[in-house]
């Protein structure tokens, strides 16, 4: 969720003399059928863009690694056949898409200064950052209703959460991003391009986008940053009421032992909403107020909030829930990987 007055803000000036040539060359021109230009890290030289590459490289073949290894667990060991399991399932798939769908271009900017990008492609991008970005929330929210009813009212567990309801539950997540996430790239598609083909970011973010066009852009402004808003809201208003419910449960039950048990049962899925959470609220608050923060720290710090999930997901998991580590276990003393 990016506000509109954001990239209002900043100058073309601020961005790198590679790029202001470049623009020189590209101003009253339409580029809807052509490309554009992504700059990486506005204001950051090339060399200090190849050595943030590598922890970026790192956490990134970590991120595909863990999220492959969480799939071929759940799919090798029939006791994890379950709801949890196949909610961990979607938030692996859609931890995999939504880094893929932007790191590999960022690396291919800082090591090969492959900056160029189809109009046709940047908006197919802009669909699937903030489409996946739309699911992984609702799929938290989702895994926040899970524990509930396990914790809550665990006698009706198998009977709320069924398979086909699970299979519901996902089919509604997709669609509700998919369709939250289509007028982005639609509206963007109408509007003319005539200033410069020069996107002051490392992938095609919304607002960075339609900025560049020569016309009214409210629509698609407040479209995008309310819709970001509400989701984000939305879903953290239904995860603190399932996890209050939960934590009231967990502290009436009468012994010690068995509240740390049942809360440890929990504290994956907390860890790992408050790592997806608190970045993404972060950059909100950083994006709407901070305009005196340098535009370098903002492309960079969204590029952190695309990629710290997706790491942190299947280490948390992997470490927490006690049949994964198990099979991890297994897996690596009697065959390896």
């Amino acid at each position: 969720a990016i506000s509109k007055d954001f990239f209002s803000f900043r100058k073309i000036s601020k961005l790198p003399r590679s790029a202001e040539n470049i623009m020189s060359t590209t101003n009253d021109t339409k580029f809807n059928s052509v490309v554009f230009l992504l700059t990486g890290i506005p204001g950051l030289e090339d060399a200090a863009q190849v050595w943030i590459s590598i922890p970026f490289c790192t956490m990134y073949v970590i991120a595909v690694l863990g999220n492959f290894i969480i799939l071929f667990i759940m799919k090798m060991e029939p006791s994890l056949h379950g709801p949890m399991y196949y909610f961990l399932c979607m938030l692996a798939i859609t931890d995999l898409v939504l880094c893929t769908c932007t790191i590999p271009k960022m690396l291919s900017i800082f090591w090969f200064n492959s900056r160029e990008i189809d109009f046709s492609a940047c908006l197919t991008q802009m669909f699937f950052i903030h489409s996946f970005f739309a699911m992984e929330s609702g799929i938290f929210m989702a895994m926040g209703f899970d524990s509930y009813v396990a914790i809550c009212d665990p006698l009706r567990y198998s009977t709320t959460l069924r398979n086909p309801v699970v299979a519901k539950i996902g089919l509604a997540m997709t669609l509700r991003g998919s369709m939250l996430a289509l007028p982005c790239p639609l509206l963007a598609r109408q509007w003319p391009y005539c200033r410069t083909n020069i996107i002051p970011h490392t992938c095609c973010e919304h607002i960075a986008v339609v900025n560049l066009a020569c016309t009214d852009i409210r629509i698609s402004s407040y479209y995008g940053l309310t819709i970001a808003n509400l989701v984000i809201c939305l879903d953290m208003f239904f995860i603190v009421v399932f996890y209050t419910q939960i934590l009231r449960a967990i502290f009436s039950l009468p012994t010690k032992d068995i509240r740390l048990k049942t809360l440890g049962t929990c504290g994956s899925h907390l860890c790992a909403i408050l790592a997806f959470y608190i970045p993404g609220l972060f950059s909100v608050l950083t994006y709407r107020f901070g305009h005196h923060v340098p535009l370098h720290f903002h492309v960079l710090f969204i590029n952190v909030c695309l990629l710290v999930p997706p790491v942190l997901n299947p280490i948390i998991f992997g470490v927490r829930i006690k049949q994964i580590r198990d099979r991890l276990l297994w897996l690596f003393t009697h065959k390896g990987i």
